[in-house]
């Protein structure tokens, strides 16, 4: 069975999102080839991502070409959008249709984000990993990593990990 990795980048007060709903407060911390934050390893263990509709939306204003370009791209939303990429749409039924994902053969899930999908995932328990890259930067509000997930969850610390812009990243598994 595949994997879900939530592997994603949060404030050190826990928001993936500032105040109106930007990341740009990432862009202070690059990946590069001196500090890519376990992406070059973490890339070829998944071949399918997974976002929200305000994550995908908010990514493609960012000054950056598409990073997953690869790879299967499932966006969860509320709203319609062209298909002109060949993304898969997921318009209800979201946790039934994420378990069927796993349920496939291929190698694991990215799940990218955003803070209600990965609440969504969490609470339905289908959430395998997840590496948190904590970026030295508080926000104050925004969109918290964590939003209201129905039940405790209880994770083992796999790994930690230290960079030199003061970057420290976390990786826990059930």
């Amino acid at each position: 069975m595949r994997k879900i990795k939530l592997y994603i980048a949060a404030s050190i007060d826990g928001y993936i999102t500032g105040p109106t709903g930007d990341m740009d407060w990432l862009m202070d911390f690059p990946i590069t080839s001196q500090d890519n934050y376990g992406y070059d390893e973490f890339l070829p263990t998944i071949d399918t991502v997974i976002m929200g509709g305000r994550t995908y939306r908010e990514i493609i204003t960012m000054p950056i070409i598409w990073p997953y370009e690869n790879l299967e791209t499932y966006i969860v939303t509320h709203f319609p959008m062209d298909n002109n990429k060949g993304f898969h749409y997921i318009t209800e039924d979201v946790v039934d249709t994420v378990a069927r994902l796993k349920e496939e053969n291929g190698k694991d899930i990215w799940l990218v984000g955003g803070g209600e999908l990965t609440a969504m995932l969490m609470t339905a328990g289908l959430i395998d990993e997840m590496i948190i890259t904590c970026i030295p930067v508080t926000l104050g509000n925004g969109i918290r990593l964590f939003q209201k997930c129905s039940k405790e969850h209880t994770w083992t610390l796999k790994e930690v990990k230290t960079f030199a812009n003061n970057v420290y990243q976390v990786t826990y598994c059930k």
